[in-house]
């Protein structure tokens, strides 16, 4: 059983790590909570108490202690969202007017389809210690805008990928205590593109012309999480968990351009706008409460609330890797977040088990000057349901379906390039997009847990 343990194990980590996938993301800021399909099902209300299957090792590792034997989870999630921008008053750079360059329209649909992937394996050492693996993909963000869209000269393709390592282990203090803890491995890549200004009219013989420039970096990361489970009662189990932060130094190349596609190396003066390059940025901690109380043979009630420290970024600078001269910076300010979440499972008969559940998940953004292209994010409410199905003794389907409804997002973002050798920016490359945006995003899990 061991060997067959191992094989299914292998076979997990790697197709879990070679599907990482990104898409807009579905809880707030760039973060991913879909590490389960039956969680999807209760909005992820009770994920660090209710350690249901092998995926607490993500939520709370300690539950690994509550599960009865060696077992092992795959799921995936389909993620369908959608951005619209509606202009108001948006501007182009003085520059791109001055020689007549067009607006542009408003953008399309910068929202996505992806698929977004995890596994995860928990076995029993013996009555005290178990321990686990997760694979799973913790943050993602894509955005794509039409290429000739109004608000070019601020974004029009941001990508994040990611993908999570994590192993863990747990310990049974007695029957009302455990403990568990996990190491994180973690691998980002970042692309970045956007419209810019070439060669203005103050370089003698140069006249304004529109560029692209595409920033593409990556970096490893290492970070930790720990929990705890109390069984305060034999009807109620709270359970808490952290996940720390996990700094970056995204290394890579600035590429830009010129309209037929040539590379240009330098510009605006001589400022180096190619070649290698660098950004630090750390993702943020979170931490969780979650409670479960079996009302009665049938029902069982969750909730949880997760504060996520989106403080942490408050801006990004891109610097030349070889020189440290600033290249740019993004500036996000972002806030402190909390999501707040109930649910309840129905077990309607000994093979079948219906949930469902609600959320509201606060975005990191300030508000509309805050607010970019690239993240155009706001608060949402998730409305989830789900079913799980005991397919024999030892496996289980479950299903989970949301509708996250976005409240409506204004923004009014004004950036700029810098000038050559300062921080300060040039106001004949300074571009505002002013408008809003609707959004709307569904998820669609499938999970399938087998238990050895």
């Amino acid at each position: 059983m061991q060997q067959h343990i191992r094989k299914n194990l292998m076979a997990l980590a790697i197709a879990s790590a070679l599907g990482g996938a990104s898409g807009l993301a579905s809880a707030a800021g760039f973060a991913l909570i879909e590490q389960s399909a039956s969680g999807m099902g209760n909005a992820f209300a009770g994920a660090a108490a209710s350690a249901e299957d092998a995926s607490t090792v993500y939520f709370n590792p300690a539950g690994m202690s509550l599960l009865p034997g060696a077992q092992a989870v795959v799921s995936g999630h389909a993620v369908s969202v959608s951005a619209r921008f509606k202009n108001a008053s948006s501007s182009i750079p003085p520059f791109m007017t001055l020689i007549g360059r067009p607006p542009g329209g408003d953008g399309g649909d910068a929202g996505s389809v992806a698929f977004i992937p995890n596994a995860y394996f928990s076995m029993p050492v013996n009555e005290s210690w178990s321990i686990g693996l997760g694979v799973n993909v913790p943050f993602g963000l894509k955005t794509e805008y039409d290429n000739d869209w109004i608000g070019r000269f601020q974004g029009i393709k941001s990508e994040l990928t990611t993908f999570n390592i994590n192993p863990s282990v747990a310990y049974k203090i007695n029957d009302s205590v455990s403990v568990g803890a996990g190491l994180n491995y973690q691998h980002a890549d970042a692309e970045l593109t956007n419209a810019v200004v070439l060669a203005p009219p103050f370089i003698p013989g140069a006249f304004p012309a529109e560029g692209r420039t595409k920033l593409s970096a990556n970096d490893d990361g290492w970070g930790w999480n720990v929990g705890t489970i109390f069984q305060v009662t034999p009807a109620t189990r709270i359970g808490a968990s952290y996940r720390s932060k996990i700094k970056y130094t995204l290394e890579g190349d600035v590429t830009t351009t010129d309209g037929t596609g040539a590379v240009v190396t330098t510009n605006l003066g001589g400022l180096t706008v190619s070649g290698p390059s660098k950004a630090d940025i750390t993702f943020p901690d979170m931490y969780s409460l979650s409670g479960v109380h079996r009302l009665n043979d049938q029902w069982n009630l969750l909730a949880d609330v997760t504060y996520t420290k989106w403080s942490e970024i408050d801006k990004v600078t891109v610097v030349n890797a070889a020189t440290g001269v600033t290249r740019d910076i993004l500036n996000f300010h972002f806030q402190d977040t909390y999501r707040v979440s109930i649910g309840a499972n129905y077990k309607y008969s000994e093979n079948w088990t219906l949930k469902g559940g609600l959320a509201y998940d606060q975005t990191p953004v300030r508000g509309a000057d805050s607010r970019t292209v690239r993240l155009p994010d706001n608060d949402r409410t998730w409305l989830a349901v789900g079913a799980k199905y005991k397919v024999s003794n030892a496996g289980a389907i479950d299903l989970g379906y949301a509708h996250l409804f976005l409240n409506d997002a204004d923004i009014n973002f004004t950036r700029g390039q810098l000038t050559p050798g300062t921080l300060t920016v040039n106001p004949g490359t300074v571009s505002n997009v002013n408008g809003s945006y609707q959004g709307s995003v569904d998820i669609l899990s499938i999970q399938y847990t087998q238990s050895f």
